[in-house]
């Protein structure tokens, strides 16, 4: 699926479920510090999306969309202990950028790919607004953790590391 596509699938699942959001458009960027400051929000209000593979044992390998606040680190040693793993990194460009269907910077903290597991930390829909580059370098969405976490239904658990200084 194109990043179009991508972002046109989502847009049809806010306005099927009458999820409450806002469409912003910008200059095209795909760094969460950037694009924040482009949006006009701190960066702990966006959400930082990165996909990582998961390897169980040396036969059973899984993929997860970890989401965590803009001015955080995914903590790869809690993915590592929820899966009692024997190692977490961040998978490769182009398996992200199938599993996502998205290009890197765009991707959405969604996951329509049933390989693709989602979790959220706690923080992310906690957070009153929420923002999000949406598929695209040049539009993002804004909208209620409590709505992302009704529609997205991510499984919430604390992967979050300590704040970037």
């Amino acid at each position: 699926m194109s990043d179009s596509g991508t972002y046109q699938r989502l847009i049809e699942l806010l306005d099927s479920t009458a999820t409450v959001y806002k469409v912003m458009d910008h200059e095209p960027e795909g760094t969460t510090e950037t694009v924040s400051a482009l949006r006009g929000h701190p960066v702990s209000e966006a959400a930082k999306c990165l996909v990582l593979i998961v390897k169980v044992d040396r036969r059973v390998s899984r993929y997860v969309l970890a989401v965590v606040p803009g001015d955080r680190r995914v903590d790869l040693g809690a993915v590592r202990a929820l899966y009692a793993a024997r190692y977490v990194g961040f998978c490769d460009a182009a398996t992200a950028e199938r599993l996502a269907q998205a290009v890197p910077g765009t991707v959405l903290p969604f996951s329509f790919d049933p390989d693709l597991e989602l979790i959220a930390d706690p923080e992310v829909v906690a957070q009153p607004r929420l923002y999000f580059n949406a598929a695209r370098l040049d539009r993002s969405l804004v909208m209620s953790g409590a709505d992302y976490a009704k529609l997205a239904q991510p499984r919430i658990e604390r992967i979050a590391g300590p704040v970037a200084e």
